[in-house]
Formats: C-alpha cells, sequence, structure tokens
C-alpha cells in the first residue's frame, strides 16, 4: 500500500468510495451531504487529498486541512485538522484508516503544528477506536453542530505526548 496525494484519474474512486464510507451516517440517497462527500475535486483544489492505493485501486482517503483550507472546521491556528477519513468497505480492516491517519500526522509534526483536531459523528465508534489509539482525546467544549439536528465530537491530540 502507498499513500500518495491523490491525482485526477484517482478522483471518481475517491468520491464513490467517500460515499460508501459514509453510507451509514448520511440521511439516505437525498442527503445533500452526499454532494459534498462525493466532490473530491473541490477537496483536491482547495486542501491536500491523500489516498491510499495499491496499484491503481484507491482504497481509501482523507482530506488534510492546511490553514486557510475552507475545509478547515475545528482547527486552532497552531494546529492541523483532517477530515473526511474513508477507507472503501471492500478495504476495511487492512490497515488503510491507520495508514492514512499515521500519514496526516507525520505531516503535521514535520510542519510544526502544535496538535490536530478533528470532527466526528457520535455513531462512529470504529473510527473513534482508531483516534484514540493515535492519542487524540475527545474535547467536549469544542463540540459543534454545523446544521440543526448534526452534532459532531471533537477529537484532539497533543503531538508534543503523541508517539511519533
Amino acid at each position: 500500500m502507498q499513500v500518495r496525494l491523490a491525482v485526477a484519474r484517482d478522483l471518481p474512486a475517491v468520491a464513490e468510495a467517500t460515499a460508501a464510507a459514509y453510507a451509514d451516517h448520511v440521511l439516505g440517497p437525498d442527503d445533500p451531504y452526499l454532494d459534498r462527500l462525493r466532490d473530491a475535486a473541490a477537496r483536491a483544489r482547495e486542501a491536500a487529498l491523500w489516498v491510499a492505493v495499491e496499484g491503481e485501486r484507491v482504497l481509501g482517503s482523507v482530506t488534510d486541512c492546511p490553514p486557510g483550507s475552507p475545509w478547515r472546521e475545528v482547527a486552532a491556528e497552531d494546529e492541523g485538522e483532517f477530515r473526511m477519513l474513508a477507507v472503501d468497505p471492500a478495504a476495511a480492516g487492512q490497515g488503510v484508516g491507520r495508514a492514512l491517519v499515521e500519514h496526516v500526522l507525520d505531516g503535521w509534526r514535520h510542519r510544526g503544528a502544535r496538535g490536530v483536531a478533528l470532527s466526528t459523528l457520535p455513531e462512529m465508534a470504529v473510527a473513534h477506536r482508531l483516534y484514540e489509539r493515535f492519542g487524540f482525546v475527545r474535547a467536549p467544549a469544542r463540540d459543534w453542530s454545523p446544521v440543526p439536528g448534526v452534532e459532531l465530537l471533537v477529537y484532539a491530540l497533543d503531538l508534543s505526548r503523541a508517539a511519533p
């Protein structure tokens, strides 16, 4: 498995894998958030869209949100942020999510970030366990709601305390 920046040929697969990974967490096929999940081209333009691939097959992706990116939502000025971590359901259990998170955290360490923050839905227990294995902790004072009826939890990682 290789982690690299997404290129144009990856974007359709990223879009569909992200929608599939989030299928149990949207309000059905007409949920407007699905359009945002599928907009891999915008994420590649406005942030850093990383993919885990095996050959030409996209296994998963993550959006790394640098300062100034419209995709940043919860990070403080000295923190990194990532979002839309998605593993193609056909690649679940192969360490794809772990590899993508490791890659993003290494990048933020290299850039000198104090920490990393992210938002997640309360029901995404599998993702929560992954984040906690990396040392992320709940930051309930930072929880927020992007739209009525959607409550997001914030997890934060102090990079000075986290093992590389």
